[in-house]
């Protein structure tokens, strides 16, 4: 459903503080897998995730998304198969708008826009059931402003906003690190079930070693714009944050620094 061929990626080129960010990445996720990544800081997974998403176009290198080559693509012509959730509770969103109109932004996303009606009877309907689903009340304040939600609530409907078309490749940027410790673990869930429910191929950033363990059925680790660890399945399964810890020690011939990521 992904497939990253040797990507490279060169900030400030000639200048002084000339940054080899990317390395030649090479990654290819299958339909379905649900791939958490994570590394210290400046190891290259933002900017990997960004260059998925074309907000970067990379120096070298080709981005592939269900057979159809997008490197080349801008973002706006690339969101037609991908859904992204910010670190930021406040993007991805329009705040003087109401729930139901977001909603429906979502869903017209990508198609022919006509002067109809913004919000159907049939549809409000249909996005009151999805807003139960998320177990959070929403489904009562549909008219209200998303402005007046909190950062937990946002990031939820957020991730509703995401999959409601149920793109090829859903990118989760590090959509939990704004968030209180006892929020962040529901949008984590909530973000699992849609996952699930629509079997999406996912790529989610996160600076939390327990969060890319517990989440997902595979987890890369980046270090110096390289991937140095590649564990899916069982293996995944019964991995510890001082089990990581050592693989990476192992893998990349240096010591994981504490203060790169959290520990749990």
């Amino acid at each position: 459903m992904l497939d990253i061929k040797n990507l490279h990626k060169t900030f400030n080129i000639g200048t002084p503080i000339e940054n080899h960010v990317l390395k030649g990445v090479s990654l290819r996720l299958a339909p379905g897998d649900y791939v958490t990544l994570i590394g210290g800081n400046g190891a290259g997974k933002s900017t990997l995730l960004n260059s998925v998403a074309g907000t970067f176009f990379p120096d070298e290198g080709s981005i592939t998304i269900d057979g159809i080559d997008v490197t080349s693509l801008p973002e706006h012509k690339r969101a037609a198969y991908l859904g992204r959730v910010f670190q930021d509770p406040m993007m991805g969103t329009a705040t003087t708008m109401s729930i139901d109109e977001n909603l429906a932004l979502a869903y017209r996303r990508s198609k022919r826009r006509t002067l109809r009606w913004g919000v159907t009877n049939k549809e409000r309907a249909r996005y009151r059931e999805l807003l139960a689903n998320l177990e959070l009340g929403l489904e009562h304040r549909m008219s209200d402003k998303l402005g007046l939600l909190s950062g937990g609530q946002r990031q939820a409907l957020t991730l509703l906003m995401a999959t409601l078309t149920q793109p090829k490749v859903l990118l989760l940027d590090e959509h939990t690190a704004a968030l209180d410790p006892k929020t962040a673990p529901k949008v984590l869930e909530i973000g699992d079930r849609l996952i699930a429910q629509h079997n999406l191929t996912t790529m989610m950033v996160t600076h939390n070693m327990k969060n890319a363990i517990q989440h997902g059925n595979r987890l890369i680790m980046m270090s110096g714009g390289r991937i140095v660890l590649d564990i899916a399945g069982e293996e995944k399964k019964r991995l510890t944050v001082e089990d990581l810890i050592a693989k990476f020690s192992q893998a990349s011939g240096e010591e994981f620094a504490g203060d790169q990521a959290l520990l749990g």
